[in-house]
């Protein structure tokens, strides 16, 4: 079978850091390659599915409360390269009507948009009154992404980081309420989700040159990460941070995350709780390099 960019991310994964490849190589059915996850194994399908099922309930009663009272609502989605960010919001937004709940998934920005103030595009994506926006990644591109590939210059990024708190304020003091979920993986994760997203025909069309290029620029990663987090968590807009090495884990956690901090008829308090304080948290339980 011809692999995407002809076999790149299995190279990378033979002269791979030997802890990597040997956390990558002794990887069981079911098991949890980083080692300081909290948990050895991925939560069990039976709990997992029980558990999204009360919990998806509870999202079409949100749904039901945004759009009856006209709320406007945004979670936004960041992390490193196949963190589980598309497959978490699937599950937000399985049972929900899509004319309330979009995805929100922008492209590389054309040259109009490249001349533009830098937040007017996602401005541009905000909901109205009764919707809510989901943001596969969103304006931190430019305090991670950007910055590591060379994509804008180091005066473009200390301008975002001057801007970006007080944008999310604008946010939060017109109604909107913001969520900001970020989702960190270990390394021998990382390379693991994408050694199998390379041999799989199906899940091929995922992977980018940005996403093998990333493989060998986890510190530069890491630095960027950092220092967004310094910049932007702040008490009008903070993050949650999630750790996804459990997509299952992770997927529950983000919507616990977002339930847990919202009032909307029909909440059940039971249901509706915080996430899990062993994976979830503040930037605190970030990892740092190692995630």
């Amino acid at each position: 079978m011809e692999l995407p960019f002809d076999g790149a991310i299995s190279r990378f994964a033979s002269t791979a850091p030997p802890e990597i490849r040997e956390a990558v190589a002794a990887n069981s059915p079911g098991g949890i390659v980083t080692p300081d996850y909290p948990y050895e194994k991925r939560l069990d399908r039976k709990s997992y599915d029980e558990t999204l099922h009360a919990l998806q309930h509870q999202l079409v009663r949100l749904q039901s409360d945004v759009a009856a009272r006209g709320k406007r609502l945004v979670v936004l989605f960041e992390g490193r390269d196949a963190a589980g960010k598309g497959g978490a919001i699937k599950r937000f937004r399985e049972n929900m009507n899509p004319r309330v709940a979009r995805i929100v998934a922008l492209p590389a920005p054309s040259g109009r948009e490249r001349g533009q103030w830098y937040f007017q595009r996602y401005a541009a994506q905000l909901p109205a009154a009764g919707e809510i926006a989901f943001f596969d990644r969103s304006w931190y591109n430019r305090g991670v992404v950007e910055p590591v590939f060379g994509f804008c210059t180091p005066q473009e990024r200390a301008l975002f980081f001057d801007q970006v708190p007080y944008f999310e304020r604008m946010l939060v003091r017109d109604g909107i309420h913001l969520v900001k979920i970020w989702l960190t993986i270990g390394r021998a994760e990382q390379l693991r989700r994408f050694l199998a997203r390379e041999r799989d025909p199906l899940k091929q069309w995922k992977l980018s040159r940005v996403d093998v290029e990333g493989l060998a620029r986890w510190d530069a990663y890491t630095a960027a990460i950092g220092e967004t987090f310094e910049r932007s968590h702040t008490a009008d807009a903070p993050w949650w941070v999630i750790r996804a090495d459990d997509k299952r884990r992770a997927r529950i956690a983000a919507i616990h995350a977002v339930l847990g901090g919202l009032d909307y008829a029909g909440k059940d308090p039971a249901i509706a709780t915080a996430p899990d304080p062993r994976i979830a948290g503040g930037p605190e339980i970030w990892a740092g390099p190692n995630a």
